[in-house]
């Protein structure tokens, strides 16, 4: 067994994506397969498995086998998910052993060219001046922008109510027009056009730090203390993996996210490189497992 973890990877390595092909999760492992393809000397492919909020792909590594072949790219709806869903076909925790971080994604607050808010502090009082009649666009219920909307309602003391559209172009296209008052946008590259355009305003990015392809938009958490929500992405193993298998994985991601070219993509993306150890990650699933179900039981959000 040692003999066989010491030549490890000896043939090709999957990488599979619970979402579908054309994402910022999917750019954002095409992009990591392809320096670790570099680090560990075997290729590294991408597999997208879709379907019910990425439980049908991360169903598929978990009955995979245990030997470091079969890797899953998981992003919030890992950790949300548990209280989404009454009943889940894999044990989230037990199920699964964290290898490391490898991204942290911003959303952006975007709202209306014509939105009389130009910053978080005056939409905050423009919703509570009209409560129950304004709306926050998603590309669906349990979307990380849905849970995160959700949350600014909480903390913010608001009412807009959720509307669901079928994906992000639908979405867009619903608060260019007005018909959403706002949109908690997971892709800060593909909103960028459209704010330098002046086609929507961004009042705020979702995490603590300022991005740098949008230096100018001030964090929410300015403006309503503790706001932070992260569009993580993390690589996986099926539980049973060997700690020798783990730890050689983990070094390979580090030394990937940290090369000039994964970074520079990165930044394109709107996204920052953010690697960790195994127990690190782990500790940050527990902590967002319990964030996420306080917001989908305070907004009785459960999906079947």
């Amino acid at each position: 067994m040692l003999h066989a973890n010491a030549a490890f990877p000896e043939h090709p390595i999957r990488l599979v994506v619970p979402s579908g092909a054309g994402g910022v999760t999917d750019s954002l492992a095409r992009l990591l397969a392809i320096e670790l393809t570099q680090n560990l000397g075997q290729q590294v492919f991408v597999e997208n498995r879709p379907g019910a909020s990425g439980i049908a792909g991360t169903q598929f590594v978990a009955n995979s086998a245990p030997d470091g072949y079969t890797l899953l790219m998981v992003f919030p709806s890992h950790v949300s998910n548990p209280s989404l869903f009454s009943k889940l076909p894999y044990d989230t925790i037990k199920a699964f052993v964290p290898i490391s971080m490898v991204s942290n994604v911003s959303m952006v607050f975007v709202v209306p060219k014509d939105s009389p808010a130009n910053n978080i502090k005056e939409f905050i009082i423009y919703a509570k001046s009209n409560p129950g009649k304004l709306n926050f666009a998603t590309v669906g219920s349990g979307s990380l922008g849905h849970l995160g909307a959700e949350l600014f309602n909480s903390m913010a003391g608001t009412s807009i109510t959720h509307i669901p559209y079928k994906g992000s172009p639908q979405a867009m296209t619903a608060l260019i027009s007005g018909e959403a008052n706002m949109y908690l946008v997971a892709s800060a590259s593909s909103a960028l056009p459209l704010i330098n355009a002046k086609q929507i305003k961004a009042l705020g990015v979702s995490t603590k730090e300022r991005l740098p392809i949008l230096p100018n938009t001030p964090p929410i958490s300015e403006s309503i203390k503790g706001y932070d929500v992260q569009g993580w992405n993390g690589i996986m193993a099926p539980a049973g993996t060997s700690p020798e298998i783990i730890d050689k994985l983990n070094k390979a991601i580090i030394k990937s996210v940290a090369s000039e070219e994964f970074t520079k993509k990165l930044r394109q993306e709107g996204a920052t490189g953010f690697t960790s150890t195994p127990a690190e990650f782990q500790n940050l699933i527990m902590r967002d497992i319990a964030k996420w179900a306080k917001v989908i039981k305070n907004a009785n959000l459960q999906l079947d």
